[in-house]
């Protein structure tokens, strides 16, 4: 169903993961990767994503490295060209745009990639009209967004019991929308940890909630961009 591709990004290559509906079309996609890299997790969510209708793309925000030593996935998301990886995430929403020939784009990504989606949404706000961030954040003090200029509609999955983006993070940033009158919709969900969703991580994925969460984020996306 998926295959691995190149497209131009701010006039070099970018490498990602392009996953297609069997039938042909669909609405386009782009998902971000967690701190590990393009994992085959990543990879299964975005055949996943297909099933559903999607033409999903995950671009390799690494550029072919990745790892399973959560100190060594610290090192490469803080080491993370931002400037960079605006530039290839922009190449994937044009490869979407391509392959699907729609123009109106969704975004989702978890953990770091959550964060990267909103930044995503607020520099292509011409682009991007649904964004979905699960759990996310943006560690890097140069690229925190300017959230006046997002236009996207936003469904967020948060956890509970994260130790990285809680509850009180969470409820600043929708105070934040609010105030700015953002059609943003933050979900905490309850009794769960950072990256529940990740089914490679028995440790703290939660197959109710992420159940949930995925049938919320397949029908908002699907109503946003239809």
């Amino acid at each position: 169903m998926g295959q691995d591709v190149e497209f131009p990004s701010n006039g070099g290559t970018a490498g990602g993961y392009l996953a297609t509906p069997e039938g042909g079309g669909g609405v386009p996609l782009v998902v971000i990767q967690e701190w590990w890299g393009l994992v085959p997790h990543i990879r299964d969510v975005c055949d996943r994503f297909a099933v559903e209708g999607f033409v999903a793309l995950a671009p390799d925000l690494y550029h072919g490295e990745s790892t399973t030593e959560p100190d060594e996935a610290g090192k490469l998301m803080m080491a993370l060209n931002t400037g960079q990886a605006a530039k290839d995430m922009a190449g994937a929403v044009a490869k979407v745009q391509e392959v699907s020939g729609h123009d109106r784009v969704g975004v989702t990504g978890f953990c770091m990639g959550g964060g990267l989606a909103l930044v995503l949404a607020c520099h292509r706000r011409d682009a991007v009209a649904a964004c979905v961030p699960w759990y996310g954040l943006i560690p890097w003090p140069d690229a925190q967004p300017d959230w006046s200029k997002l236009e996207a509609k936003v469904l967020g999955h948060y956890a509970e019991l994260d130790g990285f983006f809680g509850p009180e993070a969470v409820n600043a940033l929708q105070q934040q929308f609010d105030d700015l009158g953002k059609d943003a919709d933050l979900h905490v969900h309850p009794g769960v940890d950072h990256a529940f969703f990740n089914d490679t991580r028995p440790e703290v994925y939660d197959a109710e909630e992420s159940k949930k969460a995925w049938d919320e984020t397949v029908a908002f996306l699907k109503a946003t961009l239809a």
